[in-house]
């Protein structure tokens, strides 16, 4: 081979590559454990791969644990990920759109009882359809309670009030 001529371009995947890949693997199928059994189901994986998932939640040793978890990483090469990944994905962006909301309704019961009737006025804003009395009786009653120092019943009250009516407006 003269200098001149190029070497063929080299179209094998490294060791250290095919090992960052094996192991991205093992933990997207790591991420299986968390989901339910219906949630499984859906992905419609393979039937060995979703007994081994079910097994690897019941195994408590450690070392056993961590060989189930590199054997599910081993099934989860025979199969395309990326419907794996984009469930996954769906799961988690649904999640914190829930953690969310749950932050929003807490943050506003907390306006509520510690802010004045504007604050009503705007929680009928995003909630037409609220009981103005009951949202203006369950406030009172957790002032009181946080004054009183006493337990927050009619806090945590108005709270499942409030997620009801996001509840309706969401569907």
């Amino acid at each position: 081979m003269t200098h001149s001529e190029e070497p063929p371009f080299d179209t094998t995947v490294s060791k250290s590559r095919r090992k960052r890949e094996m192991i991205a693997l093992q933990a997207l199928g790591e991420q299986l454990l968390s989901l339910t059994d219906t949630e499984l189901e859906t992905l419609a994986l393979p039937d060995i791969l979703t007994e081994a998932v079910r097994s690897a939640r019941s195994i408590r040793s450690r070392g056993a644990h961590r060989r189930q978890l590199q054997y599910i990483g081993r099934l989860m090469r025979d199969i395309d990920p990326e419907p794996v990944r984009l469930a996954l994905e769906q799961r988690h962006a649904s999640q914190r759109r829930s953690a969310r909301r749950f932050q929003q309704l807490e943050s506003l019961r907390d306006q509520l009882i510690g802010g004045d009737d504007d604050e009503l006025d705007a929680v009928l804003a995003i909630f037409p359809d609220a009981d103005r009395q009951r949202i203006r009786m369950l406030t009172r009653q957790a002032r009181k309670e946080v004054e009183r120092n006493l337990s927050p019943k009619a806090a945590r009250a108005l709270f499942r009030y409030l997620r009801s009516l996001q509840e309706t407006v969401d569907r």
